[in-house]
């Protein structure tokens, strides 16, 4: 049997002692969850040295079962146009409880763009379903066209425009989780209507 060697950034980092992440977004995800109909997150499988599973109430009933199978609308979730484009985070730990990754879809009108930016602990997955869309990644263009993946590693800058004059729409995938959300992703070019 070969070993299967993985990069440094797919190396499990052991879990700090004390309280579990998903005990301190319980409360929020329950809202959520009621939001967006589905149960509120549970903690997984323990692995040896992990804290004590985390639990969490519901209708009088403890559990320590993973999260819910659950089906969300993109048009339930709020827009982020940050960075660009109509951007939806559908499924994520915040929506379902996700534990390795997350979903969303992008909407770009012609000639719109996401500004540059790279993710230090994800790669990321994208499908374009419809429209034309100019890739740079690491400062090398690609045209793709619907019907079409690209493959962005972990630490490739990468920005997106809709090259074609209709409607582009993008699903993207973005896994392993960073260790907290505000470090997955480092912007490398201003927001649009961000100046100096």
């Amino acid at each position: 049997m070969t070993a299967h060697r993985f990069p440094p950034a797919y190396r499990r980092a052991p879990r700090a002692t004390g309280r579990p992440l998903l005990a301190d977004m319980a409360s929020a995800a329950e809202l959520l969850a009621t939001i967006f109909r589905c149960a509120p997150p549970r903690a997984g499988p323990q692995l040896p040295g992990d804290p004590a599973p985390t639990t969490h109430r519901r209708r009088s009933t403890v559990t320590d079962s993973p999260p819910a199978a659950c089906v969300i609308s993109a048009s339930e979730v709020p827009a982020n146009r940050r960075r660009g484009g109509d951007l939806r985070t559908v499924l994520s730990p915040g929506t379902v409880g996700s534990t390795s990754g997350f979903m969303g879809v992008l909407s770009l009108a012609p000639g719109e763009a996401v500004t540059e930016h790279y993710h230090p602990y994800s790669e990321e997955f994208v499908h374009l379903v419809r429209g034309t869309v100019r890739f740079r990644l690491d400062d090398v263009p690609h045209t793709v066209v619907a019907g079409h993946g690209v493959f962005i590693p972990i630490g490739v800058r990468h920005r997106l425009e809709n090259a074609g004059d209709t409607d582009a729409f993008l699903v993207f995938h973005l896994s392993p989780l960073a260790p907290r959300p505000e470090l997955g992703h480092v912007d490398t070019e201003p927001a649009p209507g961000v100046t100096g």
